[in-house]
């Protein structure tokens, strides 16, 4: 489960950051960079005697790739507003059933669309049959695992998926150090976090694990779109390093697969001079409209943490929602309102839901994060989860879903 500690924070004022203070399956989790944040962690995956993958999530599924119309997502030939979640824990499951009762929650509460971590990445080879993607060991050789407990865990996913009518977004790397990041990068070919964005050998390495995920999946619009990475972010960078960076990566992953959507992942920093608050200074060199221009990003996408930035929960967030709509319509890009939670009190997200699908711009919203009984009880409760068939699920999924169909959207 994710877990959040108070940390005092710098220039920004007296709030405080979150930090991660828990174990992953893939790397041991160490302070989070900058100012705030999430992170994710899950317990030790071993592979099962239910792990037999079919190779059928690499091929055509049937459906239809998903489109951009303007400010608009098209799904499966429909121009839609939708409601998805987030799962980072998804791929590392092993056991297919489980895999499946997600998947079949998903579609029957008209969740449209859930974002996986399409990333696993390890400094030291973990005990056998632990599920792991990509091998950077210091002084060896960086091995992208395609086996049974590597990518084909993922090509379930994606099955799964496409049998109940479930659209991905899968991403690349992780901002944070939760399953290896670019920290696990950093630990290999050397550097700093911020020297990543532009290390020659890392991103050579990067490029490669990207083309082996999206050559397995290229032909399958099962595959909402393609994502950068989590949460990039390059503290104390100009902005232009990151927006040069997400430039050479989108047209690289648009050169692999012209298909599918491709989108940065960030949190929306930086969309305007604002309030003044955090989340719209430049100081993680993050400037979302410069990255929204960029020709091979087919949307934007957005991020909402009023306990980790400081921010008041009731008041703050209806600017932020309508700015980036604001932003999205001008470029005549969809944005997409990608994570949000607040763990002091989930009702307060239903206005913040409804304030998503009344603004112009925005196509879309996804809760972080989803969470379910699976064959080995709960999953992560980082006490943001929502849970399914909970109250905070009918709030917010059930009564979302109706409130969207409704509108027309």
């Amino acid at each position: 489960m994710r877990t959040w500690d108070w940390l005092a924070t710098s220039q920004w004022g007296p709030w405080f950051k979150l930090t991660c203070s828990a174990t992953t399956s893939a790397a041991t989790t160490s302070k989070l960079p900058s100012t705030t944040s999430k992170a994710t962690t899950s317990t030790t995956l071993k592979t099962t005697a239910s792990t037999k993958t079919s190779t059928s999530a690499t091929s055509t599924a049937s459906g239809t790739f998903a489109k951009v119309s303007g400010t608009k997502f098209v799904i499966d030939g429909k121009a839609q507003y939708f409601a998805g979640t987030n799962s980072y824990w998804i791929g590392f499951l092993t056991n297919n059933a489980d895999v499946d009762l997600v998947m079949s929650h998903l579609q029957t509460s008209g969740l449209k669309v859930l974002r996986v971590w399409g990333f696993n990445d390890v400094n030291s080879i973990p005990s056998s049959g632990t599920v792991y993607f990509q091998s950077l060991v210091p002084g060896g050789t960086a091995t992208i695992n395609t086996g049974a407990n590597g990518l084909q865990r993922l090509d379930y996913v994606v099955q799964s998926a496409a049998a109940h009518g479930i659209k991905l977004i899968i991403n690349f790397v992780n901002n944070w150090d939760d399953y290896g990041g670019i920290t696990a990068y950093t630990s290999f070919y050397g550097g700093t976090h911020q020297a990543w964005f532009t290390n020659t050998a890392a991103q050579a390495q990067y490029k490669a694990y990207i083309k082996a995920v999206v050559s397995r999946y290229a032909n399958n619009p099962t595959v909402f779109a393609w994502e950068l990475a989590n949460e990039p972010r390059c503290n104390g960078c100009a902005t232009s390093v990151l927006t040069t960076w997400a430039s050479d990566i989108s047209k690289y992953v648009k050169s692999l697969d012209p298909n599918h959507l491709v989108t940065l992942g960030d949190e929306g920093f930086n969309p305007s001079t604002g309030d003044g608050t955090y989340p719209y200074s430049i100081g993680e060199g993050v400037a979302f409209a410069d990255n929204l221009k960029i020709s091979t990003l087919d949307f934007g996408t957005f991020h909402m943490y009023p306990e980790s930035w400081g921010v008041n929960a009731t008041t703050w967030p209806t600017y932020w929602i309508q700015e980036h709509g604001r932003v999205c319509v001008a470029a005549n890009k969809p944005c997409l309102f990608e994570e949000y939670g607040y763990t002091i009190d989930h009702s307060v997200e239903v206005a913040w839901q409804k304030t998503s699908l009344a603004t112009a711009g925005i196509a879309g919203d996804m809760f972080w994060q989803l969470g379910d009984i699976l064959s080995t009880g709960q999953t992560s409760n980082d006490g943001n989860t929502i849970y399914y068939g909970s109250s905070d699920w009918t709030a917010l999924v059930t009564n979302h879903v109706t409130d969207i169909n409704a509108s027309g959207k």
